[in-house]
């Protein structure tokens, strides 16, 4: 079971020959706390949906998953307008950044595991064409730090350090290895 209302992470799963039973976001504040680092909040976001949807449907496997852009302390939105996307753009620009991916799963019979995983992303400069043309494409919506990197906004990135399905949602070799490691078997 997936816990989470993500296209994406159901895309990524079944890219990888699996197919939840059940998809039930969990409905969270997903608000950032007071004083949160990027890490901490994308590991506490999949541990609650994970424990919230467990609440729901006990006895089955569930995965919880949460995906955060950080500009150093800073947590990027996932933009409700498009001058808050602009507003990320520019702050990506010509920049690094880290996105963090936390995922969580929870075993029929209780057992639970996590993980982190962080990836480093180079945005080129974009100068204000691109960052309009971007904004106006709305593929921003829905997406952390205002971008996806398995659409048009691959052009901004000229490298990436660690793993390209985190940042588009879901890091799929760590959550597999996870999976295993409570005795999933596809």
């Amino acid at each position: 079971m997936l816990a989470s209302a993500s296209q994406r992470r159901l895309d990524l799963l079944r890219q990888v020959g699996i197919e939840p039973d059940v998809v039930a976001p969990a409905d969270l504040d997903e608000r950032p706390l007071r004083g949160e680092l990027p890490r901490e909040h994308a590991q506490r976001l999949a541990e609650a949906k994970a424990r919230a949807v467990e609440q729901r449907h006990p006895g089955c496997f569930l995965l919880g998953a949460d995906t955060v852009v950080g500009l150093g302390r800073r947590i990027l939105p996932k933009p409700s307008d498009a001058e808050e996307a602009r507003a990320c753009l520019q702050r990506l620009s010509g920049r690094r950044h880290r996105v963090y991916g936390g995922v969580t799963v929870i075993a029929p019979d209780g057992r639970s595991a996590r993980r982190q995983v962080t990836t480093a992303v180079r945005f080129k400069r974009l100068d204000a064409e691109e960052i309009a043309a971007y904004v106006a494409a709305e593929e921003w919506r829905g997406k952390a730090g205002g971008y996806a990197i398995q659409g048009l906004a691959a052009a901004f990135v000229p490298a990436i350090t660690g793993s390209y399905s985190n940042v588009v949602g879901l890091p799929l070799a760590e959550t597999l290895a996870l999976l295993r490691g409570l005795g999933y078997r596809p």
